[in-house]
């Protein structure tokens, strides 16, 4: 399942993504985001990919936001603690 989900995400990537603009404002991209969630988390994975896209919009900061060891479907505080504290 993890294959067909993760086929589904590369194919958007390679046939669909390239005819709009640039419009993530995170890093990793949300598709990347999804694939790493889905490697990582299973079927969770997707709804944290789903969750991050509905996030992705014109008015967040962005930036950072790697998807953390554990499931939730809120951007990685963690990661930004370690940031700041750099």
């Amino acid at each position: 399942m993890k294959k067909l989900l993760i086929a589904l995400v590369k194919w958007y990537q390679k046939r669909i993504s390239p005819m709009t603009p640039p419009s993530c404002r995170y890093r990793p991209s949300c598709s990347n985001y999804m694939i790493v969630a889905i490697e990582k988390h299973g079927i969770k994975g997707v709804l944290m990919g789903i969750a991050r896209i509905l996030r992705c919009h014109p008015f967040v900061e962005g930036g950072d936001d790697p998807v953390p060891d554990y499931f939730t479907l809120r951007r990685n505080k963690d990661f930004r603690r370690k940031k700041e504290e750099s």
